[in-house]
């Protein structure tokens, strides 16, 4: 009797802890909501309204009324093939911006990685570096970015184009010219198209510095997560810096890199600066937008997520997860 008695306080003891183990993980999921709270009803109560009426313009004509007002005539996708097949310059800035964000996507994340690694070094002053790097971000957010629209040797700087000086040639392809690049990958035996996607980084330099911050310190918040045992391990079994790197550091900050070019995709398709919303601002006939506009809208999002998919599944494919158990 004595032990049918103990087993049924230790059944209870036990159902006891199981109960409190999972009330604690409730109230950590309740937690997280309460967190994302204020997000999910900003957008139910304004967002959400915002889209469904962009969504229900992008199908139907919008037809002024002489009293005031105005009516809706459906008239399914032809938006979207006056936008696609009528407009002569939509597709084309859709393959412009694109093509634009294939090349700025390793250019980017390859930057940032390369000067977060140098700026998670042992070096004087790193502090100060940091925050140098980290400059140009704040420079082109807010009340600044638009007094800096209006400066014109910004302007200049980040016009791929650069300056033109009188003599039909700007002084961006000159400073290329003299830096010898094409003469350098020409003697490489490099092909062409490699020698001008070098070329237009160089000249896109300022840009891509100024896209870079945010994906630096997300690198360096990878590059010190990595515990130092690791690469004392390596350096005990004489592994050299490189094979460090591709070992050791590549493969830890993996995620990050995945972080880091969903990042560039978002911020590219959304920036002020690009070519394809600038193009569909400047097609709105009024503040209010029209039905060809919304379905021109509403298109190249669908294409933000192809390209995001797309860039997850390339990237997500080599990434590694350490396993903390």
């Amino acid at each position: 009797m004595s032990a049918k008695v103990k087993n049924n306080d230790l059944f209870a003891s036990t159902g006891r802890k199981k109960k409190r183990g999972a009330s604690l993980d409730v109230r950590k999921a309740r937690a997280g909501w309460w967190f994302v709270m204020p997000f999910i009803l900003g957008f139910l109560l304004l967002y959400l309204p915002i889209i469904y009426d962009s969504i229900k313009y992008s199908f139907h004509d919008i037809r002024m009324l002489t009293g005031g007002g105005f009516k809706l005539d459906w008239v399914g996708f032809e938006n979207y093939s006056n936008a696609l097949f009528v407009d002569p310059n939509f597709v084309q800035k859709l393959g412009e911006g694109v093509t634009q964000l294939i090349l700025d996507i390793p250019a980017i994340v390859i930057f940032s990685l390369f000067v977060a690694i140098l700026l998670n070094g042992k070096i004087a002053g790193r502090a100060a570096f940091r925050a140098i790097f980290f400059i140009p971000v704040l420079l082109t957010t807010g009340l600044i970015a638009e007094i800096d629209a209006s400066n014109t040797l910004a302007n200049y700087m980040g016009d791929s184009e650069g300056i033109d000086t009188g003599s039909g040639e700007s002084q961006v392809a000159e400073i290329v010219s003299v830096m010898d690049i094409e003469l350098l990958f020409r003697d490489m035996m490099i092909g062409t198209e490699l020698v001008k996607y070098v070329a237009e980084l160089v000249n896109n330099i300022f840009n891509i510095i100024n896209r870079s911050g945010v994906q630096m310190l997300i690198f360096l918040s990878g590059l010190q997560s990595i515990s130092p045992a690791i690469y004392e391990s390596c350096s005990i079994d004489g592994a050299s810096g490189w094979e460090t790197f591709w070992k050791i550091t590549l493969p830890m900050v993996s995620p990050m890199i995945l972080v880091n070019a969903v990042y560039t995709v978002i911020d590219s398709f959304t920036s002020s600066s690009n070519t394809v919303m600038k193009y569909i601002e400047s097609q709105s006939p009024t503040a209010y937008g029209d039905p060809i506009t919304s379905a021109m809208s509403w298109m190249y999002f669908l294409i933000v997520i192809l390209m995001i998919a797309a860039v997850a599944g390339l990237v997500g494919a080599f990434v590694f997860y350490q396993r903390k158990d």
